[in-house]
């Protein structure tokens, strides 16, 4: 599929995140773009990874084009989420965006070493949190040609 051009169908957005408040405002920047996005929202590690490989509640989600993935989650975290779909054959095409609070040189460098496809620091403030979510939306939806689903 090819997102550069009008999607004949709404963009599916995975986002994996523990924090009510960074989804909500997920949310509103996603629906307020021009792009129609249809946004799944799992709280954990271990359910990204059941989410994706279609288990249980989640045997028949709607494969994802895009995941938006947090490193720190309870239950299994995103460092571990992020290995294990680079490293499923059916999985890995899917691109991953990290969307984190962490800084840290350490957490960067793996996310890259195990194929992240961009890294991106969360900002604290509302607006700058917006602009960035906006951001992703219009490079990912509108300049990349996305992968098959």
């Amino acid at each position: 599929m090819s997102s550069a051009a009008a999607p004949n169908r709404p963009i599916e957005v995975l986002l994996v995140e523990d924090n009510p408040g960074d989804v909500r405002l997920t949310r509103i920047a996603l629906a307020e773009g021009l792009i129609p996005v249809r946004l799944q929202v799992v709280e954990d590690g271990a359910e990204a990874l059941a989410y994706l490989e279609k288990r249980g509640k989640y045997v028949r989600a709607r494969r994802p084009d895009l995941v938006l993935l947090d490193l720190n989650l309870p239950k299994k975290d995103g460092r571990e989420v992020l290995a294990q779909i680079k490293s499923n054959t059916s999985l890995r095409c899917i691109p991953v965006v990290i969307l984190t609070t962490s800084q840290a040189e350490e957490d960067i460098l793996r996310a890259y070493n195990d194929a992240a496809n961009c890294y991106i620091t969360k900002p604290v403030d509302f607006g700058a949190f917006l602009k960035i979510v906006r951001s992703i939306e219009d490079f990912w939806f509108t300049v990349v040609t996305l992968p098959p689903r």
